[in-house]
């Protein structure tokens, strides 16, 4: 029987990915009892690490072990400049080049493990970035989907002033109450500095963001929580955020109640993941090619 490294879920082992010389390490929980149906890389935000998709404050908090659970490979990977490679890239690595790096990563990953039917990129705030940059210009035959939680188009007039946030502070989080009281005890080994190439990209996102999703051409989710504080999403902004996506065959927005910008981290973590994990199943039973674009091809819960 394999034991769980410390801090972690049962069944959760940790990994080093070769990310073409550069090592990624990684949290890692498979199904039992068979190949996965498909395979979720969980990729973190800014000034945390792989751990937060693994959250140990509640029991049914940990994407991964939800994921395993369903069938479902989850792999959460430390991005580059956290972890294990925070000592070879102690300034971490700029967005474009946190693409590629997870990219190489990844074509490790499937030349050591078996995916099932493909992979799904699952992805927080700065990490949602890394995802669809990688989905724009590294997307290899086998990507099905992504789904982007804490990041949009717009920042919220007043959110560049809690960049301090982004270090680890609360503001950002939304209300407190939000959050099992011992995440905020107990949760120090998911926080991590971050690194100064990446905090230089905060700013140039929005303009970025134009090309980039013009260059995503799988199915793609976003999820802004009902406390949202750093993006814009109200009906103007996603309406201008779904017409910057011209190529995806399949676009979702969603909005989840009861949660602040670290959904994952807080009591609305099993809700929202059972949702990702829907839309991966939607995209399974569909294939990625196949146009699915619904009467105003975004869904939007309504506010509370």
């Amino acid at each position: 029987m394999t034991t769980s490294p410390a801090g972690t879920s049962r069944g959760v082992r940790r990994i080093s990915l070769n990310a073409s010389g550069i090592p990624l390490s990684a949290l890692l929980c498979v199904p039992r009892g068979g190949a996965p149906r498909a395979t979720v890389v969980a990729v973190h935000g800014a000034g945390m690490n792989a751990g937060y998709f693994d959250g140990q404050a509640l029991p049914d908090l940990s994407l991964l072990t939800l994921g395993a659970r369903l069938g479902f490979t989850v792999l959460s990977v430390d991005r580059p400049g956290y972890g294990q490679s925070a000592g070879p890239l102690p300034e971490g690595q700029a967005l474009a080049e946190q693409a590629a790096t997870l990219a190489a990563a990844l074509r490790d990953y499937r030349a050591r493990f078996p995916t099932g039917a493909g992979l799904f990129l699952l992805a927080h705030s700065f990490g949602g970035k890394v995802a669809l940059l990688t989905a724009a210009d590294h997307a290899a035959p086998d990507l099905l989907g992504v789904e982007v939680s804490g990041c949009g188009h717009r920042y919220a007039p007043d959110a560049l002033s809690r960049e301090g946030a982004a270090r680890g502070g609360r503001r950002s989080w939304g209300p407190l109450g939000l959050y099992p009281p011992s995440t905020f005890t107990t949760g120090g080994s998911i926080v991590a500095p971050v690194p100064s190439r990446e905090q230089a990209d905060i700013l140039r996102w929005p303009k970025l963001f134009r090309g980039v999703a013009a260059r995503v051409r799988v199915p793609v989710r976003f999820t802004f929580a009902e406390h949202e504080t750093w993006w814009r999403h109200d009906a103007e902004a996603l309406t201008e955020l779904r017409s910057r996506l011209t190529a995806a065959p399949r676009l979702c927005v969603d909005r989840q109640p009861g949660a602040g910008h670290n959904i994952s981290l807080g009591y609305a973590a099993r809700s929202y993941h059972l949702r990702c994990l829907g839309f991966f199943e939607d995209c399974l039973l569909t294939g990625p090619a196949q146009p699915i674009v619904s009467a105003g091809p975004v869904t939007v819960s309504p506010r509370s």
